[in-house]
């Protein structure tokens, strides 16, 4: 798949012509989406859940957003100018940006954001850490000053996933990045309506009549996010049966990740169309607890890696062999220019009496292993029970409790001992936008007390990440990754459990969707 995750910044200044666009046409009728997960929570900095990206893309904007190609373009910025040696970074906001409120957006509501983003984000760390200052000019200009290299400071203004940096107003981005946010004020091209968000039922979106789109066109989640609806409801149906019923009848417009198992009765409507949202696919992540026995021990995580069969995992969701990696080694994703297969083992078959042969070296004594199941989650939930049996067959005393996704995220959090309520592994599906190399994957990163849930902790590895994104010659990146990739064998942040691609599913009447990896609905129109 021809993809180009990164872009550089030119070293002369950057600017797009034009900071005015046609005004939007009248939008007419309701376009009703049924997502992965109905939206429990409303901030997109203090959670790394999708369903608050998802959110965060219809209520915001961004400085740099990504083309179809991986390529960061400016999106609420009209001109940046890097300075020769790239460590001085200049950007004007573009004209005529204005939040719901009706206040007007400026630099210092971007500055404020980029540092809230920044106490959280993997991404927005490594920024900060590299950052000498970043100041306010202007009401339209701010700039960054660098300490040290730092190769990709637009990818990183781009950040479209885990906590993705949007804008919002400074009085809002002043509130510390521990404590969640519940006002959903933004400059993006839908408003929220919280009178009609009833979290496990739906959340309501207007389209915004004073959002002015860049004047290029759509491409990826960059360009001219022109919204042709008036209102979008995001429902709740956690049944996949109940949701592709509800496509079929007409109750609903768009499922964004059907079962598999029900894509061959949709295709079968002609009614339904089904394409790739995302064409590189999704990875099923086991995430461990590095903190809790037995996984605090390399070897315990190393047995699972011959535990895992991937494609008994894929078999076990249920994805047709066509949208299947049979096996992925890959951390950064297979079938993209980042692939590595450096410091692989296991996961094709499940070998017995290795992973007893690591257990015990890791001094498994049958305590209980609390692996967390979301079993809203049709994709989560076969995953989950495929790889706790597999476990359960080498000698590992599992104990697999059922919950909910929102349950899930809360949890994960805990870090108090198993038997007071903490937890050994879960599963997550990431996209190739959440993995995609060093800098940006979110369940990488292992700085100890300050990383993500899991709590990874190997300086090595964080050294070579950050030697990956400090280094502008191409083929010396490709060294230091593959060698990121073998440490990162060795540490095993998370698991790869199977690549697989799925489908989204929508009604003929709805047009203008585009495999944007992420679900976003500008540019979508509704025929009645």
């Amino acid at each position: 798949m021809r993809r180009r995750w990164f872009g550089f910044a030119a070293a002369a200044a950057l600017t797009l012509a034009g900071t005015t666009a046609e005004a939007q046409p009248a939008p007419t009728g309701t376009l009703r989406v049924v997502l992965i997960n109905d939206l429990a929570s409303l901030d997109p900095v203090n959670s790394t859940a999708a369903f608050v990206r998802n959110h965060g893309f219809m209520v915001y904007d961004q400085l740099f957003a990504l083309d179809s190609q991986g390529v960061a373009r400016p999106q609420m910025v009209q001109t940046h100018e890097p300075s020769a040696d790239g460590l001085s970074h200049r950007f004007t906001l573009r004209d005529g940006l204005a939040f719901h409120d009706n206040t007007p957006v400026r630099a210092a509501d971007a500055v404020a954001s980029i540092r809230r983003w920044s106490q959280r984000d993997i991404v927005g760390r490594a920024l900060a850490a590299a950052t000498a200052s970043m100041e306010v000019v202007d009401d339209k200009t701010f700039t960054i000053r660098l300490s040290r290299p730092f190769a990709l400071v637009t990818e990183a203004l781009a950040r479209p996933t885990a906590s993705a940096l949007f804008v919002m107003p400074e009085r809002i981005a002043a509130t510390p990045a521990s404590t969640a946010i519940t006002e959903a004020t933004g400059s993006g091209p839908f408003i929220f309506q919280p009178g009609e968000w009833q979290a496990g039922n739906r959340a309501v979106y207007l389209r915004n009549p004073a959002y002015r789109p860049r004047p290029e066109p759509a491409d990826g989640l960059a360009g001219g996010k022109v919204v042709n609806i008036a209102r979008l409801e995001w429902v709740a149906m956690p049944d996949p049966a109940t949701a592709a019923a509800a496509l079929q009848a007409g109750e609903v417009d768009f499922i964004e990740q059907p079962s598999p198992d029900l894509i061959p009765v949709l295709e079968r409507n002609r009614n339904i169309r089904t394409f790739a949202l995302n064409p590189v696919g999704f990875m099923v992540w086991l995430r461990l607890n590095h903190t809790q026995p037995p996984f605090d021990k390399p070897e315990a995580r190393r047995a699972l890696l011959h535990l895992i069969n991937q494609q008994d995992v894929l078999n076990a969701i249920g994805v047709r062999p066509t949208e299947q990696v049979p096996y992925c080694p890959a951390f950064f994703f297979c079938n993209t220019p980042l692939q590595s297969d450096a410091g692989a083992e296991g996961l094709r078959a499940e070998n017995l009496d290795r992973a007893r042969a690591l257990l015990r070296e890791a001094g498994y004594d049958n305590r209980r292993v609390v692996f967390m199941n979301a079993a809203d989650s049709p994709i989560n939930n076969a995953a989950t029970l495929t790889m706790a049996a597999a476990f359960s067959r080498a000698g590992l005393n599992m104990d697999v409790p059922s919950m909910d996704w929102a349950t899930v995220t809360q949890r994960r959090n805990r870090r108090e001992p198993v038997d007071q309520g903490g937890w050994n592994m879960f599963v997550t599906v990431a996209n190739v936008l959440d993995g995609q190399n060093p800098l940006t994957n979110l369940y990488l990163a292992s700085p100890c007390e300050g990383g993500l849930t899991g709590w990874p902790c190997d300086q090595q590895l964080e050294a070579l990440r950050r030697s990956w994104w400090e280094e502008n010659d191409a083929a010396k990146r490709q060294e230091i990754l593959h060698q990121v990739h073998a440490r990162a064998y060795a540490v095993l942040p998370y698991i790869n459990a199977g690549q697989f691609r799925t489908l989204a599913a929508h009604r003929s009447n709805v047009e203008g969707l585009r495999p944007t990896t992420v679900p976003v609905f500008w540019g979508v129109a509704k025929r009645e």
